[in-house]
C-alpha cells in the first residue's frame, strides 16, 4: 500500500550515483512504525536466551535526510525541525555527547570504516514527522535515513539487512542509547513484516502477505493519538534491561506472554479475524505494563479509557511507554466519534496510513 511513486526519475536503491555533482542532494526517507505486537522482546539479553518476536508496519510518516557535498572539509550537521545546526572540521571523529548525537554517530562510523576518504565534506540536513520519544521509532528512523543518504554518497554495499544492523549497532552499541532492533529492520525493510530475533545479533525479517482487503479494513480501524508527551525512551527500557538481568521471573514471563501473542496476532491478521487480532493488542498491552512501572501513567491511561468509552475496542500505547502515541483500534463507522473524543480530552487523534516501502533514496540535481 503506497502513498505516492516516485517515478521513473528516481534512483533505484543501490544505484550508483556516479559522484555527486556542485549543487546536488542526495535524498532519503525512512518509514516509522507501529508496534502490534512483541514489542520488548528484541531486546537483549530476553532475545538472546529465548528469542524474540515482534509484528509490526510502516505508516506514511517518515524520517528525511537531505545530503549535499561540500568542498571546503566542513562537516554541516542541520536538524531543521529541531532549529539545530553544528559545524565541525570534516575527516576527524567527533565527540558524540552533543544534541545531535545521531548525526554524529552515523558520521563517526562512515569516516571510521573509511567510505568517506574520498570526500572534502558534507552537509546534512535532516527533518522528521514526528519527534524522538513518539513511540513510532523515530530516532532508528533516522539513523536509518542518514545511513542510507551516506550509504549512496560513498557507494557502499549495503543490502537491507548491512543497513539495519549497521543502524543498530551505532545507536545501541556505539552511542550506547538503551532500545531493541525492531526499528531499525522495520525502517530500512518496510511494509507488514513478522520480525524474529536471535541470539548472537540474528535476525529474520518475515514480510507478511496479508491480502489487501484485510489490510484495508485494518488501516480503517487504525487510529493514533499523540498524548502531548514527548519522553527519552531510555530510561523506560533499561529498567526493563535491569530486570531481564537480574533473572526477574515475573518480567521474563511477561515477555515470553507478549511473544506468544505475538505469533498469535500474525495468525488473526492473516486470516483476517480483526476482533481478535484487537484482542491481543489489549492483552499484550497489560503484559507490557507490568514489565516496568512507568510504562502508564495517568495521562497516558486517561486517554486510553476515552478512546474506549467512545467506542474503541483495542488500545495500547506504541513504543517503550510514558507518552507518545496511543494506537486504538475501532469500527470504522465508529472512528470520528473516537477521534474526536480523544481531541476534546487533549490528545491529538489521526487516522493513520499503512505503507509497503522501506527506506527509499533519490537523487535530486
Amino acid at each position: 500500500m503506497k502513498p505516492f511513486s516516485l517515478g521513473a526519475d528516481a534512483v533505484p536503491r543501490g544505484t550508483r550515483v556516479g559522484g555527486l555533482a556542485a549543487g546536488a542532494t542526495i535524498r532519503s526517507r525512512a518509514p516509522l512504525r507501529l508496534g502490534f505486537g512483541g514489542g520488548g522482546t528484541d531486546l537483549s539479553p530476553f532475545c538472546d536466551l529465548h528469542g524474540g518476536a515482534v509484528l509490526n508496519c510502516t505508516i506514511d510518516r517518515y524520517a528525511y535526510c537531505y545530503l549535499s557535498a561540500r568542498d571546503d572539509m566542513k562537516l554541516v550537521l542541520d536538524a531543521r525541525d529541531r532549529g539545530v545546526v553544528e559545524t565541525h572540521a570534516f575527516g576527524e571523529p567527533i565527540d558524540c555527547s552533543g544534541k545531535l548525537r545521531l548525526h554524529r554517530g552515523v558520521y563517526n562510523r562512515f569516516l571510521q570504516d573509511g567510505f568517506l576518504s574520498r570526500s572534502r565534506g558534507v552537509t546534512i540536513v535532516t527533518t522528521t514527522d514526528a519527534l524522538a520519544g513518539s513511540g513510532l521509532g523515530t530516532s532508528s528512523a533516522l539513523v536509518v535515513a542518514i545511513c542510507e543518504a551516506m550509504r549512496e554518497y560513498a557507494e557502499a554495499p549495503f543490502g537491507l539487512y548491512e543497513l539495519a544492523h549497521l543502524a543498530f549497532e551505532i545507536e545501541r552499541r556505539q552511542l550506547r542509547l538503551a532500545g531493541g532492533k525492531q526499528d531499525q529492520y522495520s525502517a530500512a525493510f518496510g511494509g507488514v513484516n513478522f520480525v524474529e530475533f536471535f541470539e548472537q545479533d540474528r535476525v529474520i525479517v518475515n514480510p507478511l502477505r496479508v491480502h489487501r482487503n484485510i489490510l484495508l479494513e485494518l488501516e480503517a480501524a487504525l487510529v493514533i493519538c499523540f498524548t502531548g508527551l514527548s519522553r527519552e525512551s531510555d530510561t523506560i527500557i533499561q529498567a526493563q534491561i535491569n530486570r531481564l538481568n537480574s533473572n526477574d521471573e515475573d518480567v521474563i514471563a511477561a515477555m515470553m506472554a507478549m511473544k506468544a501473542a505475538a505469533y498469535e496476532m500474525k495468525a488473526a491478521l492473516l486470516g483476517g479475524d480483526l476482533f481478535a487480532f484487537g484482542d491481543m493488542l489489549n492483552r499484550s498491552w497489560r503484559f507490557k505494563k507490568s514489565t516496568a512501572a512507568t510504562i502508564s501513567n495517568d495521562r497516558v491511561e486517561r486517554l486510553l479509557q476515552v478512546g474506549l468509552g467512545a467506542g474503541a475496542f483495542a488500545c495500547k500505547v506504541s513504543g517503550a511507554g510514558g507518552g507518545g502515541f496511543l494506537m486504538f483500534m475501532t469500527e470504522p463507522e465508529s472512528k470520528t466519534a473516537v477521534m474526536h473524543a480523544l481531541n476534546v480530552a487533549g490528545g491529538e487523534a489521526t487516522p493513520v496510513r499503512l505503507t509497503g516501502e522501506g527506506v527509499e533514496v533519490w537523487t535530486r540535481p
